[in-house]
């Protein structure tokens, strides 16, 4: 079984993505750094313990990585938007989620940045099944949890509504492979994610 370790935004820039989350939160993100094997930078914000949020964008000073982005970043447009949740195996369980996973879900892939190392199943195409409503799946491999290194801006996720006009066959695709209380599958005309989260400012819906 794998559990919620991050939430990803999207954002054709950086700076916009930061902008709109601050905005909608109430508080400020955290640095990040930079994918080289992507081509992507982000920041960053604590949203409890083993949880965070990450704002991502292709790096316009990186140089293309000669494969496809992550997270369909490639084709992304419009305004910053919550778009992918990413799940956490437990170290060397990758193979074993992705086994379980529908086809199109990704191969694995060894990345690293500073300290941190991890592994992540990402897709050839760069798109995750269900429009990318089906998670990504993530291993931290030997080091403390990443939300555990961000200062804590009083932020804690609530609830992950995912909405889906196929949202029954992605509940069937996600059974027995996640256990995770906060993440809720709505039928719905189109994709579209949103996350309730407790704010020093109240409660706020971030999408």
């Amino acid at each position: 079984m794998v559990r919620l370790d991050h939430l990803a935004v999207a954002a054709e820039n950086l700076e916009a993505g930061v902008a709109a989350v601050e905005a909608a939160l109430g508080v400020g993100l955290a640095p990040g750094g930079a994918h080289a094997a992507m081509g992507t930078h982000n920041r960053l914000l604590h949203l409890g313990p083993g949880l965070y949020l990450e704002v991502i964008a292709i790096d316009p000073a990186a140089p293309a990585p000669g494969r496809a982005r992550w997270f369909d970043l490639d084709r992304f447009a419009g305004p910053p938007r919550l778009s992918n949740w990413i799940a956490r195996c437990e170290e060397n369980g990758l193979e074993a989620a992705l086994a379980a996973a529908p086809a199109g879900t990704g191969r694995p892939m060894a990345l690293s940045r500073g300290e941190l190392n991890w592994r992540m199943a990402v897709p050839e195409d760069g798109r995750l099944p269900f429009d990318g409503a089906f998670p990504a799946f993530i291993e931290w491999q030997g080091v403390a949890h990443p939300a555990a290194r961000l200062p804590d801006a009083g932020c804690r996720l609530v609830a992950l509504d995912i909405h889906h006009p196929e949202a029954v066959a992605l509940g069937e695709a996600l059974r027995g492979v996640i256990d995770e209380p906060m993440v809720a599958l709505h039928e719905g005309p189109e994709k579209a994610l949103r996350a309730v989260i407790d704010t020093p400012s109240g409660r706020r819906v971030l999408e």
